[in-house]
Parts: C-alpha cells; structure tokens; sequence
C-alpha cells in the first residue's frame, strides 16, 4: 500500500499508463471523448479501458487530497485561536 503513496511512482503510472499509447491521441483521452459523446458501442472492453487507464489519475487526485489536508492541519476544531 505504500507504493500508492508514493509521488513519483504516481506520477510514472499516470505518464506510463494513463497516457499509453501516446499516438495518434493518449488512450485515455480517446475514450473521455468517446463518453461524453454518448458512449455509442462501447462495450465491456471499452469500459475496462477507462478504468484500466484512468486508475493512476484516480491515485494522483487521491495524494492531492490527502496533501491538502495534511497542509491545512486538523481544520477548524484543531485551531486554537
């Protein structure tokens, strides 16, 4: 589980599988489209795709998340004015 805390080997996941393949467009890219066209024969394979290749950018928001929180502290009820 410590693998998925790791920003640089986020960051590598999210270059390496989330963009692959890289030409003409990145994968994922290509089936963001396609979704917000309708998704009109997508199949099951399509749909594994996006999950597939969309997985790291979940991980890379996930470390956003966790560094803002850990930035902001304990939030208000920490706060001792």
């Amino acid at each position: 589980m410590k693998l998925f805390n790791q920003w640089r080997i986020v960051l590598l996941l999210c270059l390496a599988l989330g963009l692959a393949p890289y030409s003409p467009e990145p994968h994922l890219l290509g089936k963001i489209r396609w979704i917000s066209g309708g998704a009109v024969g997508m199949k099951a394979s399509d749909w594994f795709d996006v999950v597939l290749h969309g997985f790291p950018f979940v991980l890379l928001i996930r470390l956003l998340i966790l560094e803002i929180k850990k930035m902001g502290g304990t939030g208000p009820r920490g706060s001792q004015g």
